[in-house]
């Protein structure tokens, strides 16, 4: 700011020379003004002290803001180290979560007898049996919802073949049958049809078919979580995104709550498969032998429900049952069908290594 005083003084100075010497040829009454025009000069020079002292009060607050940066990146750099604490802490406690979760459902499906895992599954076996009935639960933890599927029977609509030949065909290492199917001719051909709809990558395999008879769509969307429900329209179907599913009757647990077995399924022993979900996504399939005295004599639907609720089971849906239920893991058939033998059906719910 000096400099700028200097300068101000180098071109004032020529001028108050030329201003004295103007004063000689003047009039008396201008020269009058002298003292003025001298107190002129000493306003300009205080204005000049004036704009120094502002300058070095910009200066001093142009510090206080570059002070008042460094001290917000400073901030800003604790807040992101506070962050990625936090984030990491969060994600040590949901695998804390995710293994305290999957103690509390093994404490209640037992010990596993067999376990599977790869980069895209986990698959957990189980022994089940209560009371006089038996059979086989598989806890499936899909780390990529794309191992699991519907197959058509022999990838066509119309054809039929038993769980473990799907499997064999296929390469997978576990797998159910899938949804009730019916017999009929066309052509004069005699095929076998998926009743209800059945979806395979999203898309219907025969068209929509109205709900009746309380039949029932289960399946599940990309995500690899259960959807399903009555629907008479298909925007209703389509609506909940299914990427794969089948039907049959009926769905016996939604959002931890038992439903309302209808009148014709009540109090009947059966054999049956059942598809649920726990709460952390992980499913859980289940064969229950039955037909078999001295075996296992089957389960009624509203058993199953409460044997769900006590797995801590959310959602769950009955697939086919009777002689179609089969559960085949690495090829082998580990249930006894009431048949004796496997049952040819129209789709199974597989899952790939």
């Amino acid at each position: 700011m000096r400099k700028i005083f200097l300068i101000l003084i180098f071109f004032l100075a020529p001028l108050s020379g030329i201003a004295l010497g103007m004063a000689q040829d003047m009039p008396h009454d201008f020269l009058t003004n002298k003292d003025a025009m001298l107190l002129s000069l000493d306003d300009l020079a205080l204005q000049v002290a004036q704009y120094e002292k502002r300058l070095n009060e910009l200066q001093n607050g142009i510090g206080f803001i570059s002070e008042t940066l460094a001290e917000q990146q400073r901030q800003y750099e604790q807040q992101q180290k506070l962050l990625q604490e936090l984030a990491k802490k969060s994600q040590q406690q949901k695998q804390l979560s995710e293994e305290i979760y999957e103690q509390q459902i093994l404490a209640k499906l037992g010990t596993p007898f067999e376990t599977f895992r790869s980069d895209r599954v986990e698959i957990k076996l189980f022994d089940f049996k209560e009371g006089n009935y038996r059979g086989y639960a598989a806890k499936v933890k899909l780390f990529d919802p794309r191992a699991i599927k519907v197959v058509l029977a022999k990838d066509t609509l119309g054809a039929k073949e038993t769980t473990s030949e799907a499997v064999e065909r296929t390469g997978a290492v576990f797998g159910v049958n899938g949804g009730g199917f019916y017999a009929t001719f066309q052509q004069g051909e005699k095929i076998t049809l998926p009743i209800g709809n059945t979806v395979i990558r999203g898309k219907l395999v025969n068209g929509f078919i109205p709900s009746h008879d309380d039949l029932t769509f289960s399946g599940w969307n990309k995500q690899g979580d259960l959807v399903g429900g009555i629907f008479t329209e298909k925007e209703q179907l389509l609506k909940q995104r299914p990427w794969y599913g089948v039907t049959f009757v009926p769905q016996l647990l939604q959002d931890g709550q038992p439903l309302p077995i209808p009148e014709q399924w009540q109090r009947e022993r059966h054999p049956r498969t059942i598809m649920g979900q726990y709460a952390n996504g992980d499913l859980l399939f289940i064969v229950i032998d039955g037909r078999q005295p001295g075996w296992s004599r089957g389960v009624t639907l509203e058993g199953m429900q409460v044997k769900l609720l006590e797995l801590g089971i959310i959602d769950a849906y009955n697939l086919d049952g009777g002689g179609s239920s089969t559960f085949v893991y690495m090829g082998k058939v580990l249930n006894r069908p009431s048949d004796g033998e496997e049952r040819p059906v129209a789709t199974n719910i597989l899952v790939f290594p």
